[in-house]
């Protein structure tokens, strides 16, 4: 089976502060579902608040990353028989956060 990376990011999640409570349950309620059916493997959102480093092979630590490299925004990684499957799951979850969301495939690697 393969991997999908289904992910938006935060700004397209425009809430009032009365909605969010709503969308993170139903949010929560697709990724529950998600794990009944066995399909789940991750899912979480970047912290923000945190800035993002850059390490080299060397050890050395810069708060320079790569331009464009800028990743925030919640995601979810399932794993799923088809293309099909991982399109009406990332649906769910569109309709679930009340914005669009991108899908990706991971590519296979037999050594992982």
């Amino acid at each position: 089976m393969t991997k999908y990376l289904i992910s938006f990011p935060s700004e397209a999640m425009v809430l009032t502060d009365e909605e969010f409570p709503i969308v993170a349950a139903d949010a929560h309620a697709v990724i529950e579902e998600a794990k009944a059916a066995g399909v789940y493997v991750f899912g979480g959102g970047i912290d923000e608040q945190v800035d993002p480093l850059l390490v080299s092979g060397d050890g050395s630590v810069s708060r320079e990353i790569y331009p464009g490299g800028r990743l925030k925004g919640g995601f979810t990684v399932l794993e799923l028989p088809t293309r099909e499957d991982a399109v009406e799951w990332a649906r769910r979850i569109a309709v679930a956060c009340r914005c669009p969301q991108e899908l990706r495939e991971f590519m296979y690697d037999p050594a992982s």
